[in-house]
């Protein structure tokens, strides 16, 4: 008979129930979150490779996920925030939400989240890593200007225009200040030029994430989008196939408005910003070289922002990129741009063309 296991994954251990496919409990209880300790305590209630795991897509949900694949037939991820009967519950312990998962496993009721290839989750570590060491760069720099801002003669007296170019940083190391400043700002120093070598190196990672990977350099053709944004587009994404339609995929990455209709009248307010929030980043960040550098997208952003406002012409913006994005990958063809007389099957510019061989492929 076949078994369903419901695991509520924690940090130090996960609590699991064990369920029939007549809904009887064969076991439950709190177990270490050791590989041992796992098939010891599925073994001891029949599940010998002969049953069906769930958990939810939870904190390194992919190091239990991982365990469980090796254990079990089938292994299921939840959608945190589709599991109502966890999500919405009164009274919430380890054991009901266990049970729970496993109920909703046997009833084929299991709101499912997507589970990226081994390829795709290895890759999001090194982009995230290298945002991480952006932002992080990001204090640091604000910080020395904090700092330099207690000197404005010093400030206004900088030999060059950026202060984080080689002239400029040079000229950080030489100027007077008082101490412990000077001290603090010989820190801030190495901390910058440490932070630059480790994005250096990340930068290494990405060329061999981008290498041989078609997705990248279609991507690659569409305006704003650079080698970083590509590699991590299509990282993210992984399976575009998997999206029915361009507003699924605008669902995802959390770039719709969030609607109340009720009794015929129907509201619309803020993005529901419940999604991929490492492409919605990216496709923000993309449309100023993006309006820049498309004559297209630049005007359609410009006739929505003289109507509407910057805000509203940035997020519509940022669905324009998604569709190209999205047609660019379903069609596994490079972007465009039209012409300066556009055809009556274009509108607003947006044409997706075939694509030339990549020189090295």
């Amino acid at each position: 008979m076949k078994r369903y296991v419901g695991v509520d994954y924690h940090k130090g251990y996960s609590y699991m129930t064990v369920m029939d496919e007549t809904g009887k409990i064969c076991g439950q209880g709190q177990v270490s979150n050791q590989p041992e300790a796992i098939r010891d305590f599925l073994t001891q209630f029949g599940v010998n490779g002969n049953g069906a795991a769930v958990l939810e897509a939870s904190r390194n949900w992919t190091v239990m996920h991982d365990w469980l694949e090796e254990m079990v037939d089938e292994v299921h991820l939840a959608h945190p925030l589709k599991v109502k009967a966890i999500a919405e519950a009164k009274i919430k312990t380890d054991k009901i939400d266990a049970k729970v998962l496993a109920h909703l496993l046997r009833c084929d009721l299991l709101p499912e989240a997507y589970v990226p290839t081994q390829a795709a989750r290895q890759a999001r570590n090194v982009l995230r890593q290298r945002m991480f060491f952006i932002r992080v760069r990001t204090m640091v720099k604000n910080r020395i200007w904090h700092l330099l801002d207690r000197y404005p003669e010093q400030a206004n007296s900088r030999p060059c225009e950026e202060l984080f170019s080689r002239h400029g940083l040079a000229w950080l190391k030489t100027i007077s200040v008082k101490e412990p400043d000077r001290e603090m700002l010989d820190e801030e120093l190495k901390l910058y030029d440490a932070l630059e070598e480790r994005i250096s190196q990340s930068d290494q990672l990405v060329k061999k994430l981008a290498h041989g990977d078609k997705r990248v350099k279609l991507l690659e053709t569409i305006p704003g989008i650079g080698e970083f944004f590509a590699v991590l587009i299509a990282n993210e994404v992984d399976n575009i196939r998997r999206f029915a339609n361009e507003k699924k995929f605008f669902s995802y990455i959390g770039i719709i408005s969030s609607t109340f209709s009720s009794g015929g009248r129907t509201f619309h307010g803020r993005l529901t910003k419940q999604g991929n929030k490492y492409l919605r980043w990216a496709l923000v960040e993309a449309i100023w070289p993006a309006v820049r550098s498309d004559p297209e997208l630049g005007a359609y952003y410009q006739s929505i922002r003289v109507r509407k406002g910057p805000n509203p012409a940035k997020i519509a913006t940022a669905r324009r990129l998604a569709t190209i994005i999205y047609r660019v990958l379903c069609q596994e063809r490079s972007y465009r741009v039209c012409g300066s007389r556009l055809p009556s099957y274009c509108p607003g510019g947006l044409r997706v063309y075939q694509s030339r061989t990549p020189e090295g492929e």
